[in-house]
C-alpha cells in the first residue's frame, strides 16, 4: 500500500489525511498537538461559510460544490456544526456597481442564491441591534452563516482516526531529502517518518519546512476580539445574523453570539507580518478600533466587557489564491497552503483538491506553483493595515 505523511492537522492537513485514505494510501497525520492545535488558524470558536466573492466565479464554483458536504456533516455527525442563518452583507454607502457588494450579490442573484437587498430602515426593523450610518445599504444572502470552526476539526479528526489515519503528536522539524526526493520527514523527537508521499499543510508553519516559498507566502497576524453583552439572546439569529461591514474596505465582520453569550468581532484587513512562534496578543490600540466601530454601527456592543483576545493567523500568498501543487524541484513533496484568511469554509472540498494534485496536478492554475505572484487579494479582504473610519 502506498503511504503519505501529511503535516499539520489543521484543516488543510487533516481534509488532505482524509481524501488520501479514501484513495487507498496509509496515512500518518503528524502535528504538536494537542488536538485540535489551539494556535491553529481553523481552532476557533466561528468561520464564516459564505460563497460572496464578488465576480471571482472560481471561487463562488467552489463553494457551490461545498455546500451540500457541509449539509452533509451535519446529518453525520448528527450536530449542527455549520449553521445556514444567512449573512448579512453591509456596504458603506449605496450598493454602486463596482463595489464588493453589488458584484457579490450580482454574480449570485445571477445563480439562484437566495439574496435579498436591504436598505438601512430595513435593516434596522430586521435586526434592530444595528445603527447604521446614513446611505448605508447591503444585502442579506440566505445560503450562508458560520461553522463552529475548532468543533469541525475536532469531528474530522475523529473521522480521520475512525477510517485508519495514524495520528501522531509531535513536531516536525525537517524533510528528509535524498537527491531530489522526499522520502519523509525528521520529528524533535527523533523519529524518522518515511513515506512514498509527503504533504505539508502547517498553515503558518509551512514556509519554514518548504524550500522556494519565500516570495510567495507571508504570515499575518489579524485581531479579534470576543465580547460579552448584556442579554446575548438578542444577538442571535433570527434576530442578528452573521455579517460584515463596508468589509472590502474596512475589514470588520461578526457572529452571532455563541452558546456561552460571546460575541465574536474580527477584521479581515492586511494585518502585519508575524512568525508563527512569536507573541499573538493583539496591538493595545486595537481596542480603540473595536469599540469606535462598534460605537457607530454596533452601540449595544461598544462598551461589553472583553472576555478574550486572538491573533489568528493568515498564511497569505502573495495574491490571495490557495497553493495546492507538487514541489517543481523536490519529488514525492506536495504543499497544501495558502488560505489567505478564506480558505476555511473550503473545508469539504480541499481534500479533493489535494488528491486531483497528486494524480493530475492542480485542478485549477491559479492554485498552482508559483513564485511572486502579482499582488491582488480576496475581493473581501480590506486593504488598509488599521480600518478606516467607515
Amino acid at each position: 500500500m502506498k503511504s503519505a505523511t501529511v503535516v499539520g492537522a489543521g484543516v488543510f492537513g487533516v481534509a488532505s489525511a482524509i481524501a488520501l485514505v479514501d484513495q487507498g494510501w496509509e496515512v500518518t497525520l503528524v502535528d504538536p498537538g494537542p488536538l485540535p492545535h489551539p494556535l491553529a488558524a481553523s481552532t476557533d470558536i466561528s468561520k464564516i461559510i459564505r460563497a460572496d466573492y464578488g465576480t471571482d466565479s472560481l471561487y463562488i464554483d467552489l463553494m457551490e460544490e461545498a455546500f451540500p458536504h457541509w449539509q452533509a456533516w451535519n446529518e453525520a455527525w448528527g450536530s449542527d456544526l455549520y449553521h445556514q442563518t444567512g449573512f448579512l452583507i453591509l456596504s458603506g454607502a449605496a450598493m454602486s456597481p463596482g463595489s464588493y457588494e453589488h458584484a457579490s450579490f450580482t454574480a449570485l442573484e445571477s445563480r439562484g442564491f437566495p439574496v435579498e437587498q436591504v436598505m438601512a430602515s430595513t435593516v434596522g426593523e430586521r435586526y434592530p441591534q444595528w445603527s447604521l450610518p446614513a446611505g448605508v445599504e447591503g444585502y442579506v444572502n440566505g445560503r450562508a452563516g458560520w461553522a463552529e470552526s475548532g468543533a469541525v476539526v475536532a469531528r474530522l479528526l475523529a473521522d480521520a482516526a475512525g477510517v485508519g489515519v495514524r495520528l501522531v503528536e509531535t513536531k516536525v522539524t525537517d524533510l528528509m531529502t535524498r537527491r531530489s526526493r522526499v522520502e519523509g520527514v525528521v520529528t524533535e523527537d527523533g523519529q524518522r517518518l518515511l513515506s512514498d508521499l509527503t504533504v505539508v499543510a502547517a498553515g503558518a508553519w509551512t514556509a519554514g519546512l518548504v524550500p522556494d516559498l519565500d516570495e510567495l507566502i507571508v504570515t499575518t497576524g489579524h485581531p479579534i476580539v470576543h465580547f460579552l453583552p448584556g442579554e446575548p439572546e438578542r444577538f442571535r439569529p433570527p434576530h442578528f445574523l452573521p455579517w460584515a461591514a463596508d468589509i472590502a474596505n474596512t475589514g470588520w465582520y461578526g457572529f452571532p453570539s455563541s452558546a456561552t453569550g460571546v460575541l465574536k468581532v474580527a477584521n479581515h484587513g492586511a494585518g502585519r507580518i508575524i512568525g508563527p512562534d512569536e507573541d499573538r496578543q493583539i496591538a493595545e490600540d486595537w481596542e480603540a478600533h473595536f469599540r469606535g466601530f462598534l460605537t457607530e454601527w454596533l452601540p449595544a456592543v461598544a462598551e461589553a466587557p472583553i472576555v478574550d483576545t486572538r491573533l489568528c493567523l493568515y498564511t497569505d500568498t502573495t495574491d490571495g489564491d490557495f497553493l495546492i501543487d507538487r514541489h517543481p524541484r523536490l519529488k514525492s513533496l506536495v504543499v497544501a497552503t495558502g488560505g489567505s484568511g478564506h480558505g476555511f469554509k473550503f473545508a469539504p472540498v480541499i481534500g479533493e483538491l489535494v488528491t486531483d494534485t497528486i494524480e493530475h496536478g492542480p485542478r485549477y492554475k491559479r492554485f498552482g506553483w508559483r513564485t511572486a505572484a502579482a499582488v491582488k487579494k480576496e475581493p473581501a479582504r480590506a486593504v488598509g493595515h488599521r480600518p478606516v473610519k467607515p
